[in-house]
């Protein structure tokens, strides 16, 4: 393994970074994209915590506008993490391959369901149920008109705007500026996109203002091939895993995580290479490991990327309760020097503070993720709750295997036997510190100005440097000099 004596038993806050000659003019001008997995690239690399408490499909999106990626949990129903998926993958995209239809025969009462369930302000109306024929467009100021008069039991069609030579509508060839001005001129909000053949309007997408502007105002989030964001999500490695990938997969999930608590393991040897005789090449990240041999015996198995940590997160008790783990930037060192830059790491886990995120990732990791430092945000799942004694307003943040966790998250036939078992996880609050937007925005500034500090003008320039000789630019820090730097 050959691992360098400065990082044996080493964790983020033994070491400072020796500055370099800056070469960029401004640390905004810094590029800190990175590879998420062999064949998918992020522009920040942030990944939110695959925990019930951190991620939801509102986090998912929210990284993503920003550059970063999430992974749904799979602490839930099957097909309800399948919705999460369709969710994220259906909003925000230039175009909308596969719009939401109502058919012209139901009724106003439908319309305003399916609104309401899926969060959109209007619908596409097709002649039938499954034809693909449009035959108008149905407004929230149609709906809200057909409410107002008491007709929520009447036909679609009687309220809808009907097909004429006046409905703006589009080819599916239409470019991003060509459909705002026709959007603009005709004062709509809602583009569908439709073929002409034998006097009928097939339905082929739709672009919406607000998804055409986002797009434009934000060209650095991640995103697929098609525009749509990007998203993964969580299985595990027995039970129910391969009917839960075949769910996720059908929604086009982009990235499959299986995630258990010690991946170097027979379990997680089976169930790769069952996933892999199933479903191919789907991006598969497997974790967690926190060893050189850990980190090779994913490799042999031909994953995409690999998580790093065991024990080092703030909901984590693992190293409390059994002794196991190494110390999170040893971690990250040994598996860097097992793969190098073949596969794409994820350090998972210890970070506190942003500095943190730069050191991992010179160090050898691609990306990074998070979980307490998001758990606070507006687009965390879970309620806001004010002390009564400080007025601090809080949320909660849970470990997966804590026993709060565990009795949220389990079927009650099964509760017991999880019960018994869950004792490496941990319960705790985390201060609210509102939208995620301006945490991602602080992180990026930092890294960015590590970036420059490091003499590079990319992330990766950075990365590649200084993790091919640590030695030469890492500082290892005495006590006295921890004291200097950290205490405030």
């Amino acid at each position: 393994m050959n691992l360098e004596s400065i990082f044996l038993g080493a964790t983020f806050d033994d070491f400072l970074l020796r500055p370099q000659h800056g070469t960029l003019n401004t640390r905004k001008g810094a590029d800190l994209s990175m590879s998420l997995t062999k064949n998918l690239q992020i522009d920040l690399p942030i990944i939110s915590a695959n925990m019930h408490t951190v991620t939801g499909q509102e986090m998912a999106k929210g990284l993503a506008l920003e550059g970063g990626f999430s992974f749904l949990p799979r602490h839930c129903p099957i097909k309800e993490q399948a919705l999460m998926v369709r969710n994220v993958k259906r909003q925000h995209s230039f175009i909308i391959e596969n719009p939401l239809c109502i058919h012209a025969d139901a009724i106003i009462a439908e319309a305003v369901e399916m609104t309401g369930e899926r969060g959109i302000s209007g619908l596409l109306v097709e002649k039938k149920q499954g034809s693909n024929i449009l035959v108008g467009v149905l407004s929230k100021r149609d709906i809200e008109y057909a409410l107002s008069v008491n007709a929520s039991h009447e036909k679609v069609s009687g309220f809808m705007s009907a097909m004429s030579p006046t409905l703006a509508v589009a080819h599916p060839t239409i470019s991003m500026a060509a459909a705002e001005k026709l959007m603009l001129e005709r004062r709509v909000e809602k583009l569908p996109l439709i073929e002409q053949e034998d006097n009928q309007w097939h339905i082929k997408g739709l672009i919406t203002l607000k998804d055409l502007r986002l797009a434009k105002k934000k060209p650095y989030s991640s995103k697929d091939g098609r525009g749509r964001l990007l998203v993964g999500a969580t299985i595990g490695a027995t039970s129910d895993y391969m009917e839960r990938a075949s769910e996720l997969i059908g929604e086009e999930v982009d990235c499959i995580l299986m995630d258990i608590a010690h991946g170097h393991s027979e379990i997680m040897r089976k169930a790769v290479e069952d996933f892999r005789k199933r479903f191919g090449n789907i991006e598969l990240v497997c974790g967690n490991v926190a060893t050189f041999e850990g980190a090779n015996f994913f490799s042999e198995l031909g994953v995409n990327g690999m998580k790093i940590g065991i024990g080092p997160g703030k909901g984590c008790r693992t190293r409390l309760e059994t002794s196991a783990g190494v110390p999170q930037l040893q971690a990250i060192r040994e598996a860097y020097l097992a793969v190098g830059d073949e596969i794409p790491i994820i350090a998972d886990g210890g970070v506190r503070e942003d500095k943190d995120i730069a050191l991992a990732v010179l160090c050898g990791a691609s990306t990074v993720m998070l979980g307490s430092m998001l758990a606070g945000t507006d687009e965390a799942p879970g309620v806001i709750i004010e002390d009564p004694r400080t007025k601090q307003k809080v949320k909660i943040y849970r470990g997966m295997t804590s026993p709060q966790a565990v009795f949220e998250t389990t079927s009650r036939e099964n509760l017991e036997e999880a019960l018994e078992t869950a004792a490496e996880g941990l319960s705790t609050e985390v201060p609210y510190i509102g939208p995620v937007l301006n945490v991602l925005g602080r992180i990026r500034g930092h890294l960015q100005s590590a970036v420059s500090y490091a003499g590079e003008k990319t992330l990766k320039e950075a990365r590649r440097k200084i993790a091919q000789d640590p030695a030469n630019y890492l500082i290892r820090l005495s006590e006295a000099s921890k004291r200097e730097s950290f205490e405030r």
